[in-house]
């Protein structure tokens, strides 16, 4: 699961530092459903101990898949505390959409940016 987390039309996207094979790419924050969690609680829970922060997810919003991984995104909106890079992450951005190109995205996170897009166009 991941988050189009929006506010003030621009999206959060986040730098991996770790793992190895992951750094230095952007992604939209989210993590792995647990046993007996829904998606939404999944997002709820993992942006918190990813972010220190609490949101509320709306609509899903797009889906990508590379066989190995399967990610959906939803929009999401920040309710309490400010975004802050934790241990997976070592830069938080709000960016437009005119910026989302310009960023080296996880090959993943890339396919979602076309519905990215629009949802900040909307």
């Amino acid at each position: 699961m991941a988050a189009a987390l929006v506010r003030n039309g621009r999206v959060l996207a986040a730098r991996r530092s770790r793992p190895v094979e992951l750094v230095g790419g952007w992604e939209f924050p989210g993590g792995k459903v647990e046993a007996n969690e829904s998606e939404t609680a999944a997002l709820v829970r993992e942006c918190g101990e990813e972010l220190g922060a609490r949101i509320t997810v709306g609509e899903r919003v797009a889906a990508a898949s590379d066989g190995r991984i399967d990610l959906v995104l939803y929009a999401a909106t920040l309710v309490a505390g400010e975004p802050t890079a934790g241990a997976d992450h070592d830069e938080l951005r709000w960016i437009g959409g005119g910026e989302l190109a310009g960023l080296k995205w996880l090959p993943i996170d890339r396919e979602l940016l076309p519905a990215v897009d629009a949802l900040l166009r909307s």
